[in-house]
């Protein structure tokens, strides 16, 4: 029973996340983060930044983390009902969206709104750079290293996979 109502929970939970994702999967992170640290305890700050490290090194859409969060929780059926009620409502939403922004192309207010919704998208995805950085920046070093990744991914065209590459290598050889 009490593996069922983590289900729900998690199919909830995401689905709520789903439709308030503006912005792309990663703007959730912050919410995600409180709800699986902060009230739940499910898992470690720690353990937050390395899954959410892990769902971008891995190939596949960057919603790959929901998935890492709900197995993490509930094993394979967490991570199945996690990812579906993640990706399913706002993969029908963005059916009508579509629709509905073909139907008014050219209008006023589609450019009013798309242009409203840049800022927004831009605001939440630096909460979620934010909120990983708190979480893994443990010392000086380490914030360092983070505001250089984030320098390195801002200045170039680097691959962030090669920029956590270096991070990791760092972490490994003891100075962060």
């Amino acid at each position: 029973m009490k593996e069922e109502a983590t289900l729900v929970g998690l199919a909830g939970f995401f689905a709520l996340m789903s439709s308030m994702a503006i912005g792309g999967a990663s703007t959730s992170l912050p919410d995600i983060y409180r709800h699986f640290v902060d009230v739940n305890g499910w898992i470690s700050g720690r353990e937050f930044v390395a899954l959410v490290a892990i769902a971008q090194a891995a190939p596949g859409p960057n919603a790959i983390f929901t998935t890492l969060f709900g197995w993490r929780v509930a094993g394979v059926p967490g991570g199945l009902v996690s990812t579906a009620a993640f990706c399913g409502p706002s993969s029908i939403a963005m059916l009508y969206v579509n629709r509905l922004l073909q139907r008014y192309e050219g209008t006023r207010w589609r450019t009013i709104i798309q242009r409203g919704l840049g800022p927004v998208a831009i605001g939440i995805v630096l909460s979620s750079g934010y909120i990983l950085t708190r979480t893994a920046a443990h010392d000086w070093a380490s914030l360092g290293v983070a505001a250089a990744a984030a320098a390195v991914a801002i200045a170039t065209k680097t691959n962030y996979l090669w920029i956590l590459l270096a991070a990791a290598m760092l972490g490994v050889a003891g100075i962060v």
